[in-house]
Protein backbone atom coordinates (compact mmCIF):
# COMPACT_ATOMS: atom_id res chain seq x y z
CA UNK A 1 0.00 0.00 0.00
CA UNK A 2 2.91 2.30 1.12
CA UNK A 3 4.74 1.92 -2.57
CA UNK A 4 1.56 2.52 -4.16
CA UNK A 5 0.71 6.21 -2.42
CA UNK A 6 4.78 7.07 -2.96
CA UNK A 7 4.84 5.62 -7.15
CA UNK A 8 1.28 7.60 -7.10
CA UNK A 9 2.55 10.78 -6.35
CA UNK A 10 4.70 12.34 -8.54
CA UNK A 11 2.27 11.43 -11.51
CA UNK A 12 -0.41 13.68 -9.78
CA UNK A 13 1.85 16.29 -9.05
CA UNK A 14 2.66 15.86 -12.56
CA UNK A 15 -1.07 16.32 -13.51
CA UNK A 16 -0.77 18.96 -11.34
CA UNK A 17 2.01 20.78 -12.84
CA UNK A 18 0.41 20.32 -16.11
CA UNK A 19 -2.96 21.67 -15.64
CA UNK A 20 -1.13 24.89 -14.18
CA UNK A 21 1.00 25.29 -17.31
CA UNK A 22 -2.05 24.94 -19.30
CA UNK A 23 -4.22 27.50 -17.36
CA UNK A 24 -0.76 29.74 -17.96
CA UNK A 25 -0.92 29.24 -21.47
CA UNK A 26 -4.46 30.22 -21.63
CA UNK A 27 -4.16 33.16 -19.00
CA UNK A 28 -1.44 34.49 -22.04
CA UNK A 29 -3.23 34.23 -24.91
CA UNK A 30 -6.33 35.58 -23.27
CA UNK A 31 -3.98 38.66 -22.24
CA UNK A 32 -2.34 38.72 -25.96
CA UNK A 33 -5.79 38.44 -27.07
CA UNK A 34 -7.06 41.57 -25.16
CA UNK A 35 -3.56 43.71 -26.05
CA UNK A 36 -4.46 42.80 -29.30
CA UNK A 37 -8.27 43.81 -29.51
CA UNK A 38 -7.18 46.68 -27.32
CA UNK A 39 -4.88 47.63 -30.10
CA UNK A 40 -6.75 47.30 -32.91
CA UNK A 41 -9.53 48.82 -31.53
CA UNK A 42 -7.32 52.13 -31.20
CA UNK A 43 -6.19 52.34 -34.50
CA UNK A 44 -9.37 51.74 -36.06
CA UNK A 45 -11.19 54.19 -33.60
CA UNK A 46 -8.38 57.00 -34.35
CA UNK A 47 -8.54 55.97 -38.53
CA UNK A 48 -12.64 56.52 -37.89
CA UNK A 49 -11.61 59.99 -36.65
CA UNK A 50 -9.37 61.01 -39.24
CA UNK A 51 -11.68 59.51 -41.95
CA UNK A 52 -14.33 62.13 -40.35
CA UNK A 53 -12.53 64.80 -40.84
CA UNK A 54 -11.60 64.18 -44.02
CA UNK A 55 -14.83 63.69 -45.13
CA UNK A 56 -16.05 66.91 -43.40
CA UNK A 57 -14.10 69.83 -44.01
CA UNK A 58 -16.48 72.09 -42.44
CA UNK A 59 -16.14 69.76 -38.79
CA UNK A 60 -12.58 71.35 -38.12
CA UNK A 61 -13.75 74.70 -38.91
CA UNK A 62 -16.97 74.27 -36.37
CA UNK A 63 -15.56 71.78 -33.67
CA UNK A 64 -15.33 74.55 -30.99
CA UNK A 65 -18.47 75.54 -31.63
CA UNK A 66 -20.41 72.24 -31.88
CA UNK A 67 -18.56 70.93 -29.33
CA UNK A 68 -20.25 74.08 -27.09
CA UNK A 69 -23.76 73.22 -28.93
CA UNK A 70 -23.47 69.47 -27.73
CA UNK A 71 -22.19 70.14 -24.18
CA UNK A 72 -25.74 72.66 -23.96
CA UNK A 73 -27.26 69.57 -24.75
CA UNK A 74 -25.95 67.16 -22.28
CA UNK A 75 -26.24 69.45 -19.40
CA UNK A 76 -29.73 70.17 -20.41
CA UNK A 77 -30.97 66.85 -20.85
CA UNK A 78 -33.06 65.27 -17.57
CA UNK A 79 -32.96 61.94 -18.86
CA UNK A 80 -34.65 59.38 -16.03
CA UNK A 81 -33.09 56.46 -15.43
CA UNK A 82 -36.23 53.81 -14.77
CA UNK A 83 -34.20 51.24 -12.23
CA UNK A 84 -35.20 48.60 -14.26
CA UNK A 85 -33.56 46.20 -17.03
CA UNK A 86 -35.06 48.78 -19.27
CA UNK A 87 -32.73 51.41 -21.19
CA UNK A 88 -35.16 54.24 -23.39
CA UNK A 89 -33.35 56.30 -26.23
CA UNK A 90 -34.82 58.86 -27.94
CA UNK A 91 -33.45 58.89 -31.21
CA UNK A 92 -33.98 62.27 -33.64
CA UNK A 93 -32.77 62.69 -37.21
CA UNK A 94 -32.23 66.33 -37.73
CA UNK A 95 -32.09 68.22 -40.47
CA UNK A 96 -30.88 71.42 -39.25
CA UNK A 97 -28.99 73.41 -42.20
CA UNK A 98 -26.78 76.25 -42.16
CA UNK A 99 -28.11 79.78 -40.84
CA UNK A 100 -31.34 77.94 -39.93
CA UNK A 101 -33.39 76.66 -36.48
CA UNK A 102 -32.81 72.97 -35.61
CA UNK A 103 -35.38 70.88 -36.61
CA UNK A 104 -36.32 66.79 -36.59
CA UNK A 105 -38.46 65.32 -39.23
CA UNK A 106 -37.37 61.83 -37.39
CA UNK A 107 -38.85 61.18 -33.99
CA UNK A 108 -38.08 57.42 -32.12
CA UNK A 109 -38.14 55.82 -29.08
CA UNK A 110 -35.72 52.82 -29.15
CA UNK A 111 -35.96 49.95 -26.03
CA UNK A 112 -33.43 47.57 -25.38
CA UNK A 113 -34.64 45.17 -22.40
CA UNK A 114 -30.97 44.05 -21.23
CA UNK A 115 -32.26 40.94 -19.17
CA UNK A 116 -34.71 39.78 -22.06
CA UNK A 117 -32.62 40.72 -24.95
CA UNK A 118 -35.17 42.63 -26.76
CA UNK A 119 -35.67 46.16 -28.67
CA UNK A 120 -38.54 47.82 -29.14
CA UNK A 121 -38.95 50.83 -31.66
CA UNK A 122 -41.90 53.56 -31.52
CA UNK A 123 -42.20 55.70 -34.37
CA UNK A 124 -44.08 59.25 -33.17
CA UNK A 125 -45.48 61.41 -36.54
CA UNK A 126 -43.76 64.32 -36.72
CA UNK A 127 -47.28 66.40 -37.26
CA UNK A 128 -48.91 64.91 -34.20
CA UNK A 129 -50.73 67.67 -32.43
CA UNK A 130 -49.77 67.42 -28.99
CA UNK A 131 -49.49 69.88 -25.41
CA UNK A 132 -45.81 71.23 -25.29
CA UNK A 133 -45.02 72.38 -22.04
CA UNK A 134 -44.77 76.50 -21.84
CA UNK A 135 -45.70 76.43 -24.99
CA UNK A 136 -49.31 75.29 -25.31
CA UNK A 137 -50.34 72.93 -28.58
CA UNK A 138 -48.10 72.43 -31.73
CA UNK A 139 -46.51 69.94 -34.12
CA UNK A 140 -44.45 67.29 -31.71
CA UNK A 141 -41.45 68.45 -33.59
CA UNK A 142 -41.66 71.93 -32.78
CA UNK A 143 -40.86 71.10 -28.97
CA UNK A 144 -37.57 70.27 -30.58
CA UNK A 145 -37.23 73.76 -32.38
CA UNK A 146 -38.65 75.66 -29.17
CA UNK A 147 -36.10 73.84 -26.41
CA UNK A 148 -33.95 70.88 -27.97
CA UNK A 149 -34.23 67.00 -27.14
CA UNK A 150 -34.94 68.35 -23.11
CA UNK A 151 -38.06 70.18 -24.43
CA UNK A 152 -38.99 67.08 -25.94
CA UNK A 153 -38.28 64.56 -23.18
CA UNK A 154 -40.63 66.51 -21.17
CA UNK A 155 -43.17 66.73 -23.57
CA UNK A 156 -43.07 62.87 -24.16
CA UNK A 157 -43.32 62.26 -20.51
CA UNK A 158 -46.32 65.10 -19.63
CA UNK A 159 -48.02 63.56 -23.24
CA UNK A 160 -47.51 59.71 -22.96
CA UNK A 161 -46.20 58.82 -19.69
CA UNK A 162 -42.60 57.36 -21.12
CA UNK A 163 -39.48 58.48 -19.73
CA UNK A 164 -36.25 58.74 -22.02
CA UNK A 165 -33.06 58.23 -20.36
CA UNK A 166 -30.86 58.97 -23.24
CA UNK A 167 -30.71 61.24 -26.37
CA UNK A 168 -29.31 60.89 -29.58
CA UNK A 169 -29.27 63.38 -32.84
CA UNK A 170 -27.36 61.82 -35.86
CA UNK A 171 -27.76 64.41 -38.91
CA UNK A 172 -27.83 63.68 -42.39
CA UNK A 173 -24.13 63.65 -42.95
CA UNK A 174 -23.76 61.31 -40.00
CA UNK A 175 -26.36 58.84 -41.09
CA UNK A 176 -24.49 58.65 -44.48
CA UNK A 177 -21.09 58.19 -43.02
CA UNK A 178 -22.58 55.15 -40.39
CA UNK A 179 -24.23 53.28 -43.31
CA UNK A 180 -20.69 53.44 -45.50
CA UNK A 181 -18.42 52.59 -42.76
CA UNK A 182 -20.35 49.38 -41.45
CA UNK A 183 -21.24 48.49 -45.40
CA UNK A 184 -18.89 50.09 -47.74
CA UNK A 185 -20.16 47.66 -50.43
CA UNK A 186 -23.84 49.21 -49.89
CA UNK A 187 -26.81 47.50 -47.59
CA UNK A 188 -28.60 45.20 -49.51
CA UNK A 189 -32.92 47.01 -49.62
CA UNK A 190 -35.71 45.48 -51.50
CA UNK A 191 -37.04 49.11 -53.09
CA UNK A 192 -40.77 48.63 -53.11
CA UNK A 193 -41.31 50.89 -55.81
CA UNK A 194 -39.65 53.53 -58.16
CA UNK A 195 -38.55 56.32 -56.42
CA UNK A 196 -37.76 59.40 -58.06
CA UNK A 197 -37.26 63.12 -56.10
CA UNK A 198 -35.28 65.86 -56.12
CA UNK A 199 -35.65 68.39 -53.31
CA UNK A 200 -35.04 72.33 -54.06
CA UNK A 201 -32.38 72.51 -51.25
CA UNK A 202 -30.35 69.92 -52.24
CA UNK A 203 -30.68 67.18 -49.56
CA UNK A 204 -32.09 64.54 -51.90
CA UNK A 205 -31.59 63.37 -55.21
CA UNK A 206 -33.23 60.09 -55.46
CA UNK A 207 -33.40 57.64 -59.05
CA UNK A 208 -33.73 54.25 -57.40
CA UNK A 209 -36.18 51.58 -59.28
CA UNK A 210 -37.90 48.67 -57.89
CA UNK A 211 -36.22 45.67 -56.55
CA UNK A 212 -33.31 44.57 -54.65
CA UNK A 213 -30.37 46.34 -55.01
CA UNK A 214 -27.09 47.76 -52.57
CA UNK A 215 -27.65 51.13 -51.74
CA UNK A 216 -25.05 53.58 -49.81
CA UNK A 217 -25.14 55.59 -47.37
CA UNK A 218 -26.78 58.54 -49.22
CA UNK A 219 -28.98 56.44 -51.66
CA UNK A 220 -30.30 54.76 -48.29
CA UNK A 221 -30.94 58.16 -46.50
CA UNK A 222 -32.91 59.46 -50.22
CA UNK A 223 -35.04 56.21 -49.68
CA UNK A 224 -35.74 56.66 -45.78
CA UNK A 225 -36.28 59.97 -46.19
CA UNK A 226 -39.11 59.85 -49.72
CA UNK A 227 -42.17 60.57 -48.96
CA UNK A 228 -43.26 61.91 -52.70
CA UNK A 229 -46.04 59.15 -52.93
CA UNK A 230 -49.70 58.96 -52.11
CA UNK A 231 -48.40 57.52 -48.60
CA UNK A 232 -46.13 60.39 -47.16
CA UNK A 233 -45.12 60.50 -43.99
CA UNK A 234 -46.31 57.73 -43.15
CA UNK A 235 -44.85 55.31 -45.58
CA UNK A 236 -41.42 57.55 -44.72
CA UNK A 237 -42.34 56.45 -40.99
CA UNK A 238 -42.57 53.08 -41.71
CA UNK A 239 -39.21 52.99 -44.57
CA UNK A 240 -37.11 54.53 -41.71
CA UNK A 241 -38.28 51.77 -39.53
CA UNK A 242 -37.02 48.97 -41.89
CA UNK A 243 -33.54 50.61 -42.81
CA UNK A 244 -33.30 50.65 -39.00
CA UNK A 245 -33.99 47.02 -38.98
CA UNK A 246 -31.32 46.66 -41.63
CA UNK A 247 -28.73 48.32 -40.23
CA UNK A 248 -28.90 46.25 -37.17
CA UNK A 249 -28.48 43.42 -39.16
CA UNK A 250 -25.55 45.00 -40.22
CA UNK A 251 -24.39 46.08 -36.96
CA UNK A 252 -24.12 42.43 -35.72
CA UNK A 253 -22.76 40.92 -37.98
CA UNK A 254 -19.14 39.46 -37.89
CA UNK A 255 -17.63 42.42 -40.27
CA UNK A 256 -20.21 44.87 -38.17
CA UNK A 257 -18.30 43.90 -34.41
CA UNK A 258 -14.74 44.38 -36.38
CA UNK A 259 -15.71 47.70 -37.55
CA UNK A 260 -17.72 49.05 -34.09
CA UNK A 261 -14.22 51.06 -32.84
CA UNK A 262 -13.81 52.99 -36.41
CA UNK A 263 -17.35 53.33 -36.45
CA UNK A 264 -17.67 55.18 -32.88
CA UNK A 265 -14.44 57.25 -34.46
CA UNK A 266 -16.21 58.43 -37.52
CA UNK A 267 -19.76 59.15 -36.15
CA UNK A 268 -18.38 61.81 -33.27
CA UNK A 269 -18.55 64.90 -35.18
CA UNK A 270 -21.86 63.97 -36.16
CA UNK A 271 -23.55 62.88 -33.32
CA UNK A 272 -24.99 64.79 -30.30
CA UNK A 273 -25.99 61.87 -27.29
CA UNK A 274 -25.50 61.57 -24.17
CA UNK A 275 -24.26 58.28 -23.93
CA UNK A 276 -20.79 57.76 -23.47
CA UNK A 277 -18.14 55.46 -25.36
CA UNK A 278 -18.10 52.99 -22.57
CA UNK A 279 -21.91 52.99 -22.69
CA UNK A 280 -21.67 52.80 -26.26
CA UNK A 281 -19.25 49.35 -26.52
CA UNK A 282 -21.52 47.71 -23.66
CA UNK A 283 -24.61 47.77 -25.29
CA UNK A 284 -22.90 46.68 -28.46
CA UNK A 285 -20.98 43.71 -26.24
CA UNK A 286 -24.57 42.57 -25.42
CA UNK A 287 -25.62 43.04 -28.77
CA UNK A 288 -22.91 40.93 -30.22
CA UNK A 289 -23.29 38.18 -27.42
CA UNK A 290 -27.02 38.14 -27.34
CA UNK A 291 -28.20 39.65 -30.38
CA UNK A 292 -31.43 40.83 -30.70
CA UNK A 293 -33.84 38.54 -33.30
CA UNK A 294 -35.71 41.34 -34.09
CA UNK A 295 -37.39 44.54 -33.31
CA UNK A 296 -40.72 44.67 -32.72
CA UNK A 297 -42.08 48.49 -34.01
CA UNK A 298 -45.03 50.64 -33.41
CA UNK A 299 -46.13 53.85 -35.17
CA UNK A 300 -48.15 56.85 -33.14
CA UNK A 301 -50.74 57.63 -33.69
CA UNK A 302 -52.21 54.27 -34.91
CA UNK A 303 -54.48 53.97 -38.13
CA UNK A 304 -57.31 54.13 -36.17
CA UNK A 305 -56.63 57.09 -33.93
CA UNK A 306 -56.19 60.14 -36.25
CA UNK A 307 -57.46 62.65 -38.11
CA UNK A 308 -56.06 65.16 -40.65
CA UNK A 309 -57.09 68.49 -39.27
CA UNK A 310 -55.90 72.15 -40.20
CA UNK A 311 -54.70 74.94 -37.07
CA UNK A 312 -54.58 78.44 -37.39
CA UNK A 313 -50.98 79.63 -38.95
CA UNK A 314 -48.38 79.19 -38.41
CA UNK A 315 -49.39 75.76 -37.14
CA UNK A 316 -51.04 74.83 -40.31
CA UNK A 317 -51.89 70.96 -40.73
CA UNK A 318 -51.76 68.26 -38.11
CA UNK A 319 -52.34 64.82 -37.20
CA UNK A 320 -54.95 65.02 -34.31
CA UNK A 321 -55.56 62.71 -32.30
CA UNK A 322 -57.74 60.55 -28.84
CA UNK A 323 -54.77 61.89 -26.64
CA UNK A 324 -55.36 58.82 -23.99
CA UNK A 325 -55.75 56.32 -26.45
CA UNK A 326 -52.21 57.10 -28.30
CA UNK A 327 -51.00 57.18 -24.29
CA UNK A 328 -52.27 53.86 -23.86
CA UNK A 329 -50.78 52.64 -27.18
CA UNK A 330 -47.50 53.70 -26.46
CA UNK A 331 -47.57 52.53 -22.51
CA UNK A 332 -48.88 48.78 -23.61
CA UNK A 333 -46.62 48.71 -26.34
CA UNK A 334 -42.89 49.17 -24.17
CA UNK A 335 -44.47 47.61 -20.90
CA UNK A 336 -45.94 44.65 -22.25
CA UNK A 337 -43.84 41.36 -21.65
CA UNK A 338 -43.25 38.16 -23.58
CA UNK A 339 -45.89 36.59 -22.10
CA UNK A 340 -48.29 39.04 -23.26
CA UNK A 341 -47.27 38.82 -26.85
CA UNK A 342 -49.11 36.53 -29.55
CA UNK A 343 -47.32 33.21 -30.36
CA UNK A 344 -47.36 34.56 -34.55
CA UNK A 345 -45.19 37.55 -32.55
Amino acid sequence: MKGWISLSKPRSMRIRRRRKRKRKLRLALLTLFFVVASAYGSYEYLAGKNQANKNSSSVAQGEEASSAEESKYKEEFKGVDNKDDKINILLLGSDQREDEQARTDTIMIAQYDTKEQTAKLASIMRDTYINIPGYGYNKINAAFSFGGPELLRQTISENFGIEPEYYSIVDFEGFTQIVDTISPDGIEVDVEKDMKYKDGAGTIDLDLQEGKQKLDGEELLGYARFRNDEEGDFGRVERQQKVIRLMKEELISFKGVLKAPRLIGTIQPYIDTNIDNGKILQLGKDFLFNPVKDIETLRIPTNDNYWNERKDYPIGLVLNHDESQTREDLQAFFEKGKQEESPSE
